[in-house]
């Protein structure tokens, strides 16, 4: 601060706080709300004078104290001047929470003056006209489609301001790429006037047709879901722009795009991704979020993404947030959708400024969005606008709103709309004529009704498989493909040995040096007794040593949560961290990321996500605590994971790792609910089933398994989501390891394990089973020396491996019975999904033997799991 700032702060001390009041709490005075059925405030005590001991002819000097060319001379000009800036009819701001001195003198000094930043004649012609086009689009589809919800943007056409400045501000300042999640509201109309999507794609849409090109067998979605990603011209310059698609849950796509955006960011080297300390995140990828008012107050994402901001593996720079602020969630009136002032008042949770904006000025949205935009670019912090507007209609174009919000819809109705306001007033000023405003608007719906004659024949292009997509293609419907995976062992021994090293001066943890490194080194050596944790790294590190990044995310994740990865050491004596293979020599360059993740599901996943969507080369795994913490993520998982290609042609390799088994650790920590996952699936239960199921779930039993399913998500030519239900026991089961033989070149992932400890003409009982819980019964087997009976392992539920189970099944001609046994209740796990297709596509009937029905997973009483142990491992031998 200079020193005749402070010198005037200290010599006028009562004016000052008079001054500071102002900022702290003349939003509360503010009209910026342009459909109030409250009486505003018009006195509050501490913006009183009489509160500092100040009389209004007191004489004051405001250098020091406010910014801009603004002067008063004494008290009562002072209090003019402060209302005029803090409590007007178009602005307000809040920012007086910000901890950082340097950051909230900035933005004092830049609200203060915002007023000084006009706009050209031929600007707020280009804003008029993009409102005009907003509002056009809304009329046109009310004529010629008036069934249709189409969630428009009637009542806050002013965000094509935001966008407008937004696109502006973003070529200045050498922006590359810009990524925005959007909710459904007002979502067409502004993709069609400023994003260069054709109408003529929607009304197709809306003829009964896809979106997509004939030959694609997809789903698809609603209009109010469409994306965008172009490379727009703006003041001569590219910008690329991509808006992630949407779910109609709400909210639910704001980690989506910040995840794409850090990818964005890792592709181009930048902040910790790149070679130079001092870039920050953020330099050439910029990601901006927009909100409804009632979901963003109401929908936990939120504060699980604001906590994420500034986390080390999440920080993408600080994003730009649009609370587009229609005063109501469905029908519910704000005041009674949270207990909070403003709906924005969670962005104080991380300290983020918030300026609030009258809908009916859209000048005013234009001048704060270019604040707000210079804040992000300076601090590389998040900040928000919340944009005050309203709902012409319902929640959607068919709901009548005067049911529930008579008071609110009364003004409503009687009021002109946003654009023809501003026409009006740019008539009234000479700077647009009514004819030029109704040239535009005819103009524009012209066009439309071109578009719309033109959509019978319209043909969408291709929106996939482009740009760093160009490779890879859908997964073939007919068959399954097998990839090898293997790698020379000279190879992957050098890589697990990386994978514990560490620098001469690191001080390692002993207990880790004699039970991770040194025995890890000795497997190694050994070629033998491979473990999980080791075939992990080994698949891992080799993935790098081909060129290719990998990212691991989650709670705990560099130790791991049952202590078998320590992927990174920490230093005992400094408490630095230290990721081992990310100091490999050789190969091509790819590097590990342990992101460290907040207590959260349902964002994380969210954002590793986006990740995975944008970027195919690089393998994206993330890492429950344990498998039943993905219920906190079950939006994601339904609604992008397992369903986004069939919707959008959106295809991703994301790993979910899901801990599970059963050893006495009660409900919560016992399944990763195999059922539920095999319900979201795409499987045939009368017909062999393809790598284009939507997603693909294996249980794995080996380590070598591991590694190949892992290697696997990359190597094949095209990209599919994998879940994997991860052990917890086999981590340090003697028995479930891996010799070097099973890694070497030619090896790959199998579908089904064999048994090779019988003879096949000896087989009378055959068992199916998938998971650890294979070796209770191959350990129960040799107690009761039942070489009469084979176990064969499903280690791919989905898709169901037909073929490989029916040539396992062809060695045993003597068999007498089939069993499929689990350790999960029979209302739970694969029972109900194998059984329909191993009697359907087998042909042969399958006996049930595993826990009876249960409302919950597992037993919290000790005795009993003991008992329930002992009983279900009996079972089918004695059936």
């Amino acid at each position: 601060m200079a020193e005749d700032v402070r010198a005037s702060r200290n010599s006028q001390g009562n004016v000052y706080r008079f001054v500071e009041a102002f900022r702290q709490h003349g939003h509360k005075l503010a009209t910026v709300n342009p459909i109030s059925i409250r009486a505003s405030q018009e006195e509050l005590q501490e913006l009183s004078p009489a509160f500092y001991g100040l009389q209004t002819q007191d004489s004051v000097r405001t250098a020091g104290l406010l910014s801009g060319p603004q002067v008063a001379q004494d008290v009562a000009q002072l209090e003019q001047l402060l209302k005029d800036i803090y409590c007007g009819r178009s602005t307000s701001a809040e920012f007086s929470y910000v901890e950082d001195i340097e950051e909230r003198e900035w933005l004092a000094r830049n609200f203060e003056t915002l007023d000084q930043q006009q706009l050209q004649n031929a600007e707020r012609c280009e804003i008029a006209e993009l409102l005009i086009k907003s509002q056009a689009w809304d009329n046109f589809m009310a004529l010629k489609f008036p069934t249709v919800k189409r969630y428009g943007g009637e009542g806050a056409e002013s965000m094509l301001a935001f966008f407008w400045q937004l696109l502006r501000d973003s070529v200045q300042a050498n922006i590359e790429h810009v990524v925005l999640a959007m909710p459904h509201r007002g979502r067409t109309p502004l993709q069609a006037a400023l994003l260069n999507m054709r109408p003529a794609k929607v009304f197709r849409k809306l003829s009964g047709a896809s979106e997509f090109p004939e030959d694609i067998e997809a789903m698809s979605d609603v209009i109010s879901h469409f994306h965008v990603s172009e490379q727009l011209q703006v003041l001569g310059k590219s910008l690329n722009f991509s808006m992630v698609r949407n779910p109609s849950h709400l909210e639910a796509a704001n980690p989506v795009a910040m995840g794409k955006a850090r990818s964005k960011q890792q592709t181009r080297g930048e902040g910790g991704f790149g070679n130079s300390d001092t870039q920050p995140f953020g330099q050439h990828v910029l990601n901006v979020i927009l909100h409804g008012d009632a979901a963003f107050a109401g929908q936990g994402i939120n504060q699980e993404c604001l906590n994420m901001a500034y986390v080390p593996h999440f920080e993408v720079g600080g994003s730009l947030h649009l609370i587009v602020n229609n005063q109501v969630g469905f029908t519910t009136p704000g005041d009674r959708g949270r207990s909070t002032a403003y709906t924005s008042d969670l962005a104080k949770s991380i300290q983020a400024p918030v300026f609030h904006v009258n809908g009916d000025d859209p000048e005013a949205l234009a001048r704060i969005t270019n604040l707000a935009f210079r804040y992000q670019r300076v601090f590389r912090k998040d900040i928000f606008i919340d944009l005050n507007c309203f709902r012409r209609w319902g929640h959607n174009e068919l709901d009548d709103p005067t049911f529930t919000n008579p008071l609110v819809y009364k003004i409503v109705h009687q009021r002109e709309s946003v654009p023809d306001l501003y026409a009006k007033q740019l008539a009234k000023e000479q700077v647009l004529s009514e004819s030029q405003a109704k040239e535009m608007r005819d103009n524009y719906m012209k066009y439309l009704g071109e578009e719309l004659a033109l959509a019978p024949t319209y043909q969408p292009p291709p929106s996939y498989f482009e740009k760093q997509w160009k490779d890879l293609q859908l997964a073939p419907s007919k068959e399954l493909t097998y990839w090898d995976t293997g790698l020379d062992y000279s190879l992957l021994h050098y890589i697990g040995q990386q994978s514990v090293a560490f620098p001469e001066d690191f001080n390692i943890h002993p207990h880790l040096l004699k039970t991770h490194v040194t025995a890890r080194l000795k497997k190694l050596e050994n070629g033998a007794k491979i473990d999980w944790a080791t075939a992990e790294a080994l698949a891992i590190g080799s993935l790098m040593y081909q060129g290719h990044n990998v990212r691991i995310s989650g709670e705990d994740v560099g130790r791991g949560t049952f202590s078998h990865r320590h992927a990174m050491l920490v230093d005992q004596q400094t408490n630095e961290m230290f990721v081992p293979l990310n100091s490999m020599a050789g190969g091509n360059g790819g590097k590990l990321e342990l992101a460290h993740s907040i207590l959260s599901e349902e964002a994380v996943l969210g954002f590793e996500y986006g990740m995975a969507i944008d970027n195919p080369n690089n393998l994206i795994i993330w890492e429950a605590q344990f498998g039943d913490f993905a219920n906190g993520a079950q939006i994601i998982i339904d609604t992008f994971i397992v369903s986004g290609e069939t919707k959008w042609m959106e295809s991703n390799a994301l790993v979910m790792l899901l801990p599970h088994g059963y050893d006495g650790a009660a409900s919560e920590h016992s399944s990763c609910r195999i059922e539920r996952f095999l319900q979201l699936c795409d499987s045939k239960e009368t017909a062999a089933d393809g790598d284009s199921v939507n997603v693909h779930i294996v249980n794995p039993t080996t380590p070598a398994q591991y590694y190949h399913v892992l290697r696997r998500q990359l190597a094949r030519n095209f990209r599919k989501p994998l879940v994997v239900v991860a052990p917890k026991t086999l981590l340090r089961l003697p028995a479930a390891t891996s010799t070097h033989e099973d890694f070497q070149p030619g090896t790959l992932f199998h579908n089904v394990l064999g048994d090779t400890t019988v003879k096949a003409e000896q087989v009378k009982k055959v068992i199916l089973c998938s998971g650890k819980h294979y070796y209770n019964l191959a350990e129960e087997r040799e107690k009761r020396q039942a070489y009469d009976t084979a176990i064969l392992r499903l280690e791919s539920l989905c898709p169901f491996p037909l073929q490989e189970l029916k040539a396992q099944l062809a060695q045993y001609g003597n068999v007498q019975s089939f069993v499929w046994s689990q350790e999960e209740h029979r209302n739970m796990s694969a029972w109900t999904f194998v059984r329909p297709r191993f009697e359907n596509l087998i042909g042969q009937q399958l006996h049930y033997c595993g826990r009876c029905e249960a409302p919950t997973p597992a037993t919290g009483i000790g005795k009993v799991h003991k008992r329930e142990v002992d009983e279900i491992v009996a079972a089918p031998f004695e059936l």
